[in-house]
């Protein structure tokens, strides 16, 4: 009998634990409580940092937020900043990430993310549309059921980097037809979709007012 590999366990593991956690009754309540230990890096508002280190989450997907959380947990995605606040020890299980998932999908839309510098948003606009509209939306919507993130109103360098790590082989949970999709990309390739990705605005009901401060933290 053929050994399974400890990667193909923590991929079934953490497809496992995605379906209970959405499976699982949120208490927002306590989403907020568990959000307190990610505010620190991904802000209050969930808006993350214009140079990229950390991305806007607010009002993604849950079944999105869902995923990558389960995924980081279990070692299927690489992310050695956010791995130690993912821990079971320090936020909870499985209801603690129904909660937080909850919450944070929740929280309104940064109005004003970071942009590039602007100059092939028509070759973005034009990759974009052949490369990425048919899963991700014409607008960047994304899917909340197929586990396609929303990624317009994304900071523009997050944006880059993960195009660049999903290209190259080393975000290891990305889906397989996008790491085929993209594989044909160049670099000026992908900072232009980043660039026009990073500008495409969510619908005006969930994004915030530039001003806006999260009350849960005043």
């Amino acid at each position: 009998m053929a050994l399974v590999s400890m990667s193909a366990v923590a991929w079934l593991e953490g497809e496992a634990s995605r379906e209970r956690a959405m499976d699982l009754e949120p208490d927002v309540a306590n989403g907020l409580e568990v959000y307190r230990h990610c505010a620190d890096c991904h802000l209050p508002h969930g808006w993350g940092q214009a140079d990229g280190s950390f991305p806007v989450i607010a009002g993604q997907h849950r079944n999105v937020l869902i995923k990558q959380l389960t995924d980081i947990r279990l070692g299927n995605r690489d992310n050695p900043a956010m791995y130690p606040f993912s821990l079971q020890e320090e936020v909870g299980g499985e209801q603690a990430i129904a909660d937080v998932t909850a919450y944070i999908s929740e929280l309104l839309m940064n109005p004003e993310p970071g942009f590039g510098p602007g100059t092939y948003l028509e070759r973005g606009k034009q990759t974009y549309n052949a490369n990425c509209a048919w899963c991700h939306g014409m607008n960047g919507e994304g899917d909340n059921e197929r586990f396609y993130p929303r990624i317009h109103g994304q900071h523009y360098k997050y944006l880059s980097r993960q195009l660049h790590w999903i290209r190259d082989g080393k975000r290891r949970n990305s889906n397989p037809d996008m790491t085929s999709q993209i594989k044909q990309l160049n670099d000026q390739d992908l900072q232009a979709v980043a660039d026009y990705v990073s500008r495409l605005k969510p619908p005006t009901e969930l994004l915030a007012t530039p001003d806006w401060t999260n009350p849960d933290f005043e």
